[in-house]
């Protein structure tokens, strides 16, 4: 099988990858057969997964340009995935010009294809790295170079905690952050939480993901709260995705299986 040049040696192309497979539901390219096929039996198992990454996609703008317009200029993004249309560094860019921002992603093909369109950005790169490494993350000489922890910084988690274990204990990347970061930094995140009523949709895109390197780890609001411990939640606080500051003008399906929260460290 001949690969397209974007694709890096070395690449599983036989297994799905969470990545991947989110680029899929977006209307990506950078994915391959067994990533879209995942997709389609996600969505044949409960409809609505697309429209889910969608919703997930729009609150992070939302939430980088509410960041920005309090005053944030640094962004470390991990768990960035491949990028897609609204890119962190674009959204914060188009208001704040200065805006820099350090991707981070486990996947190589997210990694590689970040580097290529951000070659010879001043303000933006694009790294390796695994979130349960977070002391690898801060020391990295990219992300030292780029970001200047002397200054707020705003810390992005987009759908990418509840691919972590217990185990592996997902809250210390946080934990870590606060201790390497000033007054007036901040957490974003989304994460996904068990349905109200059991579901057998959910439950089965739960199996489906257990067949990859990155099983689906659902928690509870207190649990996802109790994440945040040390940081002031902004308002309007842990919510659904599609809860938190709207677009007016957008009709989004209502999304109350993935909770979002924005949160500052100080008062």
């Amino acid at each position: 099988m001949t690969l397209p040049e974007w694709v890096p040696d070395g690449v599983d192309i036989t297994t799905p990858n969470a990545a991947r497979v989110y680029d899929y539901t977006l209307g990506g390219f950078h994915n391959f057969q067994v990533d879209r096929q995942f997709a389609e039996d996600a969505q044949r198992a409960w409809p609505g997964i697309f429209q889910l990454a969608h919703a997930n996609r729009a609150y992070l703008g939302r939430a980088v340009q509410w960041l920005v317009g309090h005053g944030v200029r640094q962004f470390l993004d991990i768990g960035s995935g491949i990028p897609t249309l609204g890119n962190v560094h674009e959204v914060a860019q188009a208001t704040a010009p200065d805006a820099r921002v350090v991707y981070v992603d486990i996947d190589p093909v997210a990694v590689a294809h970040s580097r290529h369109i951000l070659a010879g950005h001043p303000n933006a790169t694009a790294i390796s790295g695994d979130l349960r490494r977070p002391d690898e993350i801060l020391g990295h000489e990219e992300v030292l170079g780029l970001l200047d922890f002397s200054q707020p910084i705003a810390l992005l988690l987009m759908a990418v905690l509840h691919f972590v274990p217990d185990a592996d204990e997902p809250g210390q990347v946080i934990r870590r952050f606060d201790e390497a970061t000033v007054s007036g930094s901040y957490v974003a995140l989304s994460h996904g939480i068990p349905a109200k009523v059991p579901s057998d949709a959910q439950e089965e895109v739960r199996s489906l993901y257990r067949r990859t390197p990155t099983s689906v780890h659902l928690r509870s609001p207190d649990q996802v709260s109790a994440m945040l411990d040390g940081f002031t939640l902004v308002q309007p606080g842990l919510v659904p995705i599609t809860d938190w500051h709207p677009d007016p003008e957008d009709d989004e399906a209502p999304q109350p299986t993935v909770l979002a929260a924005v949160a500052r460290k100080g008062a």
